[in-house]
């Protein structure tokens, strides 16, 4: 026990917050690159989906997780 939580809690709490707060992060530097390389609407919207397909499909892996959490386990 740290603080008074236990170890399950600290990383719930990271899983949901840190990682939430990292891909907001990663989101903005996507956003700093088109904006500092003048890229445009459409490069903005090209680098959005190419940087941001993976941020995609980590968040989508865990709504697909906790949606079939019932079913498969």
């Amino acid at each position: 026990m740290m603080f008074g939580f236990t170890e399950e809690q600290i990383a719930n709490f990271g899983l949901t917050f840190g990682v939430t707060a990292f891909m907001l992060y990663m989101a903005f530097i996507i956003f700093q690159l088109a904006r500092e390389s003048k890229a445009g609407r459409f490069g903005t919207f090209v680098l959005f989906l190419g940087l941001g397909v993976g941020l995609v499909g980590f968040a989508a892996k865990g709504l697909i997780k906790f949606f079939m959490a019932g079913i498969v386990e």
